[in-house]
Order: structure tokens, then sequence, then C-alpha cells
């Protein structure tokens, strides 16, 4: 009975698919309307809708006010996170700072109340009015990723965020390196905008904004005294224009420089030192003292990298070396010419012949009187024996006189040589304590300048 009944319906079912067939279509399409009742269009959001009526008619060529002769105020506020790179060479500051501006736009309001309660909404920056602010100081920027909204809440302040790492120009003082303070300003103004259209005011008090080292990085070289800041109008001949200036006041932390340069250079200034013990006459000391300048040449090449080279200002520590060098090289001069002297007095003193080893010899080795020679041929023999004895004391009495007179110039050489000694002792005398005087001054010098550094 069941075999005879199914091939009765598969017919039937056939039947039905084929008339509903034409159906699909219209089941589809309202199949697709419950689902798009159930999910919301973003058209149909009130965020879009805002969006929409703030930024369709709204024209960002025009200042943002609806009475021209008001001025727009931008609220600026700038806080330092690092101080990257100070190029003293160059005269430059490389900072990263973290810089807010707020304003008031009268064509970006709305009633809340019409649009869910949304009060503050995320804006394109190309879309709407930005002031022109730029910092006058300004080398060369290093861009980071640009932030491209702004936040605007529905009274119309919008507050513009962005981090910058900032090339500016700063007159970098080095005299009292490594104990030295740099102040460098970041002055902000508007490009051509005048006071009558964009001035410019404080975001937070001048106080908060002093003593603000929250987000500065401690971990660097240099370390952040304060941040001071002032109003001012610059008058040029093209108006009148708001200025706002942040003078960055920062210390070098010298406690590395202390230990790798200043402790070493103070040892190998007492080691020179030591050598005006040794006596002047020594030839050691000239070994010594040229030692000592192969180390303070060795000391300045190798502590060149570390010092800051300008054309502005030299450090002390370099002046001092310059001037100890000085004293060294005087000394190893003196030196030289002291140990030349010398010897040109001995080998003349050994050269010098003596009168009472000269004269003419017969052939039996004796030494005979010229005159005696010339007499001899014409005179007797007693005559000879008178001439010769007295020839003979002749002869002694000049080798006497010849002898008298060495000793005397010898006497004369040493006194000369006495007080050639003399002179230069005191000379090196003085060279020690000059050398003496500069190293007091310039540990005094720099103890000052530590504990001024320490001060502040």
């Amino acid at each position: 009975m069941a075999e005879n009944s199914l091939p009765a319906t598969l017919p039937l079912t056939e039947t039905l698919a084929s008339a509903m067939a034409p159906l699909w279509p219209f089941i589809l399409v309202a199949a697709s309307g419950i689902l798009a009742i159930d999910t919301p269009h973003p058209r149909n959001s009130a965020l879009y809708h805002l969006t929409k009526q703030l930024l369709q008619k709204y024209h960002k060529e025009v200042r943002p006010v609806h009475d021209w002769t008001e001025a727009t105020t931008v609220h600026l506020d700038v806080s330092l996170r690092a101080v990257l790179d100070v190029d003293v060479q160059n005269q430059k500051l490389k900072t990263n700072v973290w810089y807010r501006e707020v304003w008031d736009d009268e064509f970006l309001s709305w009633n809340s109340s019409i649009f869910d309660n949304i009060r503050e909404i995320s804006l394109p920056l190309s879309a709407i009015w930005a002031p022109d602010i730029i910092i006058n100081e300004f080398v060369d920027i290093e861009r980071l990723p640009d932030l491209p909204y702004v936040y605007v809440n529905s009274s119309g302040t919008i507050k513009n965020s962005k981090s910058m790492q900032v090339v500016s120009a700063c007159s970098l003082e080095t005299y009292a390196f490594p104990f030295d303070i740099q102040n460098c300003s970041l002055t902000f103004s508007s490009i051509l905008h005048t006071v009558e259209d964009v001035d410019l005011a404080f975001l937070r008090s001048r106080e908060d904004i002093k003593h603000d080292k929250k987000a500065f990085s401690n971990d660097s070289e240099w370390e952040l005294l304060s941040v001071s800041s002032a109003y001012n109008i610059l008058q040029s001949s093209a108006g009148d224009f708001a200025q706002i200036q942040f003078h960055v006041v920062i210390r070098r932390r010298p406690l590395i420089y202390v230990v790798s340069l200043l402790i070493p250079s103070i040892f190998l200034m007492l080691v020179d030192l030591g050598s005006f013990y040794i006596p002047p006459t020594c030839s050691a000391r000239i070994v010594f003292k040229t030692s000592v300048l192969v180390g303070y040449t060795v000391f300045r090449v190798n502590m060149s990298d570390d010092i800051p080279q300008s054309t502005v200002s030299t450090p002390l520590i370099g002046v001092f070396f310059t001037v100890c060098m000085a004293f060294l090289v005087l000394s190893l001069s003196k030196s030289i010419l002291l140990v030349k002297f010398l010897h040109d007095e001995q080998r003349s003193g050994q050269e010098q012949p003596l009168l009472c080893l000269q004269g003419d010899t017969d052939a039996d080795g004796r030494r005979m009187d010229p005159r005696a020679q010339i007499v001899g041929v014409t005179e007797s023999p007693v005559c000879q024996e008178h001439q010769a004895c007295s020839g003979t004391l002749n002869e002694v009495l000049s080798q006497l006189h010849s002898i008298s007179s060495y000793f005397q110039t010898q006497d004369q050489m040493d006194q000369q040589e006495v007080g050639w000694l003399a002179l230069l002792e005191r000379f090196d005398q003085l060279l020690f304590r000059g050398y003496l005087v500069v190293l007091g001054l310039y540990t005094i010098t720099l103890c000052s300048l530590w504990a001024l550094w320490s001060r502040l």
C-alpha cells in the first residue's frame, strides 16, 4: 500500500517547487528589509548627522568668528619631555616637547541634546581652520607622525595636541664646562595674523608651567631646572604680533666628566709640579719633562671628543691646559738651554791649552828658548850657559804667568757659570710659583662653579 502512495507524492512536491520559484525574490527582499530594520545604518547615526551638519557649509579659509573685529585667542601650553642633543659647535638645541593649543571656533558649536547628548567629537585637522603658530627659533624640525584629528566640544572649543622634536637655535655657553647651565628660548607667535586677529594666552598658570617636571626624562645627561614663560607684543612695521616665550633652563650632570677629565688632569698637573724638584743641571729632568709633555698631548687628544668645541667661548679646562702646557714648554726649553750652556763651557775649558806646555825641544827632548837658539850660534859657551840660565828663569816666569792667567780665566768662567745658574734657578722658581698660582686659581674657580651649580 505504501509502495503505491510514494510515486504519487513526488509529482506533488515538484508542482509546489515550480509554483514557489517566482516568489523567491520577493521573499529575499522582505527578509533583507527585516534585517535592515534591526541593524542601524551609519547614515542614520547622530554622529554622522552632526559631523555632516558641521562641515557641510564650513569654510576653513575664514577665521571662525561672527564679528571680524574680535580676536581669536589661542591658549598655548608646552611640556618638555627630553633633551635629545646639545650641539655646541653649531649652537643648536634638540628637544622633544609636547605641544597643546586650544581655541574657540564659533562655527563648530551645536546643541548636544539634539544629537544624543554628544558633547565632544573628533574632526580632521585638515578640514577646519587652524592658527598659524610657529616657533621663531626653528632651525630644523624632525617631524613625528602627525595626529590628523582634533577634539571639538559642543561649545566650539578645539583642542589640538601633538609631539614635536624641535631643533632650535640657542646661544650655548661652555666656559663653565662641565658645570655649565644653558638657557634656551622657544618663542611662539603667528606668522601673518596680528594681535588684532590672533591673540595668545597661557593654557595653564605660569607657576605650573615653570615647575612642571613630571613628563621630563631624567635619564639623559641634562637636568631640567625650570621652564619660565612670558607674554609680550612684538612691534614691527607689519603690525603688532603677540608672542609667548618659554625659557628652558637646563644644566649638565658633571659627575662623569669629573671622574674622566678633572681628576686625571689634576693628577697630571701634580706630576708636572714634581718635576721642579729635580735639579736644573740634571739631564734626567729633560727626559722627565718630555715624558710629561707627551702625557699632556695624549690626554688633550683623548679628551678633545669630550670637551665641547665652540667658536663663541672656550671651556675653562681647555684654557687651563693650554696655560699649563705653556709653562711646561718654557721650563723644558730653559732646561735644554742650561744643559747646552754647561756642556759648551766644559768643552771650552778642556780644549784651552796651557802655555807652560808649549815650546821647542832639542834632540834630547829638552825644551829650548828660541832666543837661546839664536844667541848660541855666535856666543861663547860661558855666555851661552849664562844666557841659558837666564832663559830658563824667564821661561819659568812666563809659565807661572800663563798658569795664573789660566786659573783667573777659569775662575771668571766659574763665576759666570754660577751667575747663569743662579739666574736660571730664579727663573725656574718663578715658573714654579706661577704654576702654583695657576693651579690654585683653577681649583678655586672649579670649586666655585661647582658650588654655584649645586645651589640651583
